[in-house]
């Protein structure tokens, strides 16, 4: 059997962006900052996508994180992971293409926002948990929205367009902005954060360098233990791998609010 990836975290490891006052203030508002964490770890080897299971299984197992990986537990608090009794792990990529926010030009264009940023508002409706009350969120959450296929499903996929997405819907008690704006920079400034780019000696131009990775694990009866006990939009793991450095970023948040 192959040796097992270990793992050390990196405990000075400074995000930014994400813990400027601006995108901590936002967070906050958003009713995401107190069950939001993002951490920083490094890997002994190379990896190929083919590990992926089996990196993922070895990173929840390895004893320096179940040490120090911290989890919102029950009552509110934060916690070491622990000793985690996972029998399987889901491990999904995520495409990560995106070097600039050019990307959201077409909620410019496409009569979901106005040239200032003001979100066009649509009459409240309640969908999944989450209330409906303009077309930035009809799109995310509604098919039959007019602007439902604004962005491709390729599109959706990508890493930019889930935190987008993430932050729109925010915690479980959010005040929701009026301006697409907020969403865009702190978007863009958790992106920068987490993702490695690198300049392309051909062509000269930029291109992304992490591999990202949405994460879960299940016990023995197929029920969910990590990130959350419940499957939530809004209960999340990343893993964000720079191949290069060997560093990962867990970006992880957890809902509090009534389960799916």
């Amino acid at each position: 059997m192959a040796e097992k990836f270990q793992f050390q975290v990196i405990e000075d490891r400074k995000f930014l962006g994400i813990s400027s006052n601006s995108v901590k203030d936002l967070l906050i508002k958003w009713g995401m900052y107190d069950q939001m964490k993002v951490q920083a770890f490094t890997y002994d080897k190379h990896f190929q996508e083919y590990q992926k299971n089996e990196f993922v299984m070895d990173f929840l197992t390895d004893p320096n994180v179940q040490a120090n990986l911290q989890v919102l537990s029950s009552s509110d608090s934060w916690v070491h992971l622990g000793i985690l009794k996972a029998a399987k792990v889901e491990v999904d990529p995520v495409p990560c293409t995106i070097v600039n926010m050019d990307f959201f030009q077409k909620l410019f264009r496409q009569g979901l926002v106005r040239e200032s940023g003001m979100i066009f508002k649509c009459f409240d409706e309640y969908v999944e948990g989450f209330t409906v009350s303009d077309e930035l969120r009809k799109m995310h959450l509604m098919d039959d929205s007019d602007h439902f296929d604004v962005f491709s499903q390729d599109e959706k996929m990508e890493f930019i367009f889930r935190i987008f997405k993430h932050l729109c819907f925010g915690g479980d008690v959010c005040q929701f902005e009026d301006n697409v704006n907020p969403y865009l920079d702190t978007s863009k400034a958790i992106y920068k954060d987490l993702v490695s780019v690198y300049k392309d000696a051909n062509t000269k131009e930029l291109k992304t360098r992490s591999r990202v990775f949405k994460i879960s694990a299940l016990d023995s009866d197929g029920e969910m233990i990590y990130p959350a006990g419940n499957k939530h939009e809004q209960s999340f793991a990343y893993l964000v791998l720079d191949p290069l450095k060997r560093n990962l970023f867990v970006w992880y948040h957890q809902w509090r609010g009534i389960a799916w």
